[in-house]
């Protein structure tokens, strides 16, 4: 399959450097899908989970939490507020922040702006156990169910 060169940039550094065959990650109006010889485009990311599928096929989930994609001459640079990979997200951690935010937002004592603040914790902490729900169950199924999970469809 054709591919195209990725970037995918935080404010703690470099994710991902190479050669992709699909980057999808969720925008602010929706899911969207790069594929190379895709069109010039820019858009604001939101909260979601995104994967990669690099050159070999091997497709890779990460919990990505903002920004922004651009696409410039065949180019696509993925800057994200958040980005992590499945498999560096603590599932027992990610578990506890989604209970705690959830204790926070379910208070009746917050103001407009600890609401609107405490109203995205939940969103995060359900994209980040999401992703590592997803690598326990592939786990579970030994090697060769996490080759096939793990593979581009």
């Amino acid at each position: 399959m054709t591919t195209f060169h990725l970037t995918v940039v935080t404010p703690d550094g470099c994710a991902f450097d190479g050669q992709a065959e699909r980057v999808v990650c969720r925008a602010i109006d929706g899911d969207l899908a790069i594929l190379a010889k895709h069109g010039d485009y820019c858009t604001a990311l939101g909260m979601g989970e995104a994967h990669i599928v690099d050159a070999e096929g091997s497709r890779r989930r990460a919990a990505c939490m903002g920004g922004m994609l651009t696409v410039l001459d065949g180019e696509v640079r993925l800057v994200a507020t958040t980005w992590e990979w499945a498999e560096q997200i603590d599932h027992t951690r990610a578990a506890a922040a989604k209970k705690r935010a959830e204790e926070i937002l379910a208070r009746k004592d917050l103001d407009r702006s600890e609401y609107e603040m405490a109203q995205a914790r939940p969103k995060r902490a359900l994209v980040r156990t999401s992703l590592t729900e997803r690598r326990k169950n592939c786990w579970s199924l030994g090697t060769a169910g996490c080759l096939l999970t793990n593979r581009a469809t």
